[in-house]
């Protein structure tokens, strides 16, 4: 029997859950938006749109109904977690408490890896809760989706039935969404490209030129797909949309964060200052700690990675950086090794 979902929660409010909240609207049933802070949800509710504007963004219909109560949640058959990954225990708990489906399935679309633990966002899901848990994952801005502009992205579960379930039921004729059965690649991809990105930040806030940033992305693929394979991924995954796919589109786009915050340390602004003009979360900083631990504990080589640590989390300037970057020992280029 065909799995359905008539019942679908986003967890997180921000540009992606909204971007998401309007997305499963398109195919009809119901539709629950929650927000921890009752201030944002009746924002929402009120103007119908995200909290952060993008010009020509489509409004929320009104199937999509917006809360912060966790009871408006319960019931639910699909839902999907966009939160920031350092609060990923506390809403898995929550979701373990508030009475999901029998049959539900649940979509983390949070980047990240835990950092001590280095497990995944879904392995921490797993952890609280009994259902199949899954993840989306590609090179997908929210200032696009809300727009309606086409967009392409992968949708991962061990089971791949359920995947196709998750996928028929938030296609869109401007989200178009691929399977996968590789959930542990999809979860690496999506949250070391961020460690990238702010390394391409640094590059472009640096004036080092296009062929820097070329080569920062091709190396830092390679360092990505070494480590995804070393923690259990498969490499197709790593040339896909949430491989290649989102580290193109969060190196080089101007609606990246970490791109952002990533200029703006080139430029010699303390951490914390960056992070407070930015006002949203950076996930490339916990991301960089936490891929930092979990490529000592494999023992696998990651010299950019090793570089971004060094620049946020013991004060290296970045030119310094850069420099050691470029003398190490010559190599033959190699994906795996």
């Amino acid at each position: 029997m065909e799995r359905t979902f008539n019942k679908t929660a986003v967890i997180g409010a921000g540009a992606w859950g909204t971007a998401l909240a309007y997305t499963a609207s398109q195919n009809g049933g119901e539709v629950v938006l929650w927000t921890y802070k009752e201030e944002e949800a009746a924002a929402i509710r009120e103007t119908r749109m995200s909290l952060v504007p993008v010009k020509g963004a489509r409004p929320l219909p009104e199937n999509v109904k917006v809360t912060s109560n966790w009871a408006d949640v319960a019931g639910s058959e699909l839902v999907i977690v966009v939160v920031p990954s350092v609060v990923m225990r506390s809403v898995a708990q929550s979701l373990a408490d508030v009475g999901l489906a029998e049959n539900a399935v649940i979509v983390t679309c949070s980047k990240g890896i835990e950092k001590d633990t280095n497990l995944l966002m879904s392995e921490i899901i797993s952890s609280y809760v009994p259902y199949p848990v899954g993840a989306l994952s590609g090179p997908n801005h929210a200032e696009d989706i809300v727009q309606g502009l086409p967009s392409l992205t992968l949708i991962g579960f061990e089971d791949i039935e359920i995947a196709k379930a998750v996928q028929k039921r938030m296609s869109t004729g401007f989200l178009r969404i691929y399977t996968s059965s590789d959930v542990v690649g999809m979860q690496i991809g999506g949250a070391i490209k961020n460690v990238f990105a702010l390394a391409s930040g640094i590059c472009a806030g640096l004036g080092l030129g296009d062929n820097a940033r070329a080569a920062l992305s091709t190396r830092g693929l390679a360092e990505m797909t070494r480590l995804g394979i070393a923690r259990g991924g498969r490499m197709e995954t790593f040339m896909g949309l949430s491989g290649m796919g989102d580290l193109v589109v969060t190196c080089y786009s101007d609606h990246s964060r970490n791109l952002t915050a990533g200029r703006l340390l080139a430029k010699g602004m303390p951490l914390d200052e960056c992070l407070k003009q930015i006002g949203q979360v950076v996930e490339g900083v916990p991301n960089t700690l936490s891929t930092f631990q979990m490529a000592r504990s494999l023992g696998v080589r990651t010299p950019i990675t090793d570089a971004m640590y060094d620049i946020l989390y013991n004060g290296k300037h970045p030119s310094e950086a850069l420099q050691e970057l470029m003398v190490r020992d010559l190599r033959e280029e190699n994906v795996t090794e």
